[in-house]
């Protein structure tokens, strides 16, 4: 009989080492909204939505264990603009953002937010998504994959020093294959706001402050916030040193103002009618120095 427990018992845990093994990072939704197209036959856009979501939550990313309950949150909100039947041809503007939740709450906080108005592919209602590492030839292949490990990336960044660096050099790999098939969003140095513009613009060395900075904001910040909010505020007011050095280190860059935009209503609401007077006005000054265009929003952080 002890044997038998001893088997089961083996049994039990070794098929949960499997199943942690093989669980997948991401937990999509899709919508493809067409609705500017004038067409009779949706088909294609629900294939198209039905490819995108099985693609991106059923593959597995990384070596990364994931639980059932620690699936990456994300949002893949497709608009699609222009859609050439004969030719499968999609251009689109994609709104896609990721979330994680803090400790010690129900509140979830955006971990990445971007905005790519080249979502651009072709895609046919009977098309097999399939990705292979070393063979990118399919441009809706590789902006899935490129987003995948970017959302996985700043999740891990988020958690541990430095943690998404491996899947940005993924990424990385992804976006030079990217431009070599001739759609827009890929061009190195093209645009300092294009994929391959943002993620050089966070891997180069000159930005680790402000990686640093985003792992103390949200593991020393916000996921302190619920037992020690005072602590936690004083802590993200000394890190945000972090950002605007950062931001002034590499001038052009974009990913400064990218984290403020999203995080935009976050930031006011950890300061607005808390904490002290210094860390509202340094709050509200290096934020102003980020963005200046989002001064009307930035003042309600000295109420």
């Amino acid at each position: 009989m002890k044997k038998l427990l001893s088997f089961i018992f083996f049994y039990l845990l070794l098929s949960s080492s499997i199943f942690l093994a093989k669980a997948q990072e991401l937990e999509a939704r899709v919508t493809i909204n067409h609705t500017q197209i004038e067409t009779t036959r949706t088909e294609v856009f629900d294939a198209l939505q039905t490819k995108l979501t099985d693609f991106l939550n059923n593959h597995k990313w990384t070596e990364i264990p994931f639980r059932e309950n620690e699936k990456i949150q994300c949002n893949f909100n497709i608009t699609v603009n222009k859609y050439t039947q004969d030719e499968n041809a999609f251009e689109c503007s994609l709104l896609m953002n990721s979330s994680r939740p803090v400790y010690g709450s129900t509140y979830n906080t955006v971990a990445y937010s971007v905005n790519d108005k080249d979502f651009t592919f072709t895609f046919g209602e009977f098309d097999q998504l399939e990705y292979q590492e070393n063979q990118i030839d399919n441009n809706l292949v590789a902006l899935l994959a490129y987003y995948a490990y970017m959302i996985i990336g700043m999740d891990l960044d988020t958690m541990a020093p430095m943690g998404g660096t491996d899947c940005f050099h993924i990424a990385q790999d992804i976006a030079t294959a990217g431009d070599n098939l001739g759609f827009p969003g890929w061009k190195p140095f093209g645009d300092s706001g294009n994929r391959f513009g943002l993620l050089n613009d966070y891997m180069d060395g000159a930005m680790e402050g402000m990686r640093e900075f985003n792992y103390i904001y949200h593991r020393k910040g916000l996921d302190r916030m619920t037992e020690a909010p005072d602590s936690a505020r004083a802590t993200i007011a000394e890190a945000l040193d972090m950002l605007h050095d950062a931001n002034k280190a590499k001038n052009m860059t974009k990913v400064a103002q990218l984290f403020t935009e999203y995080k935009r209503d976050e930031l006011v609401n950890i300061f607005s009618k808390k904490g002290t007077k210094e860390e509202k006005d340094k709050a509200y000054e290096i934020l102003f120095a980020i963005d200046a265009s989002q001064n009307n929003t930035w003042e309600k952080i000295k109420k």
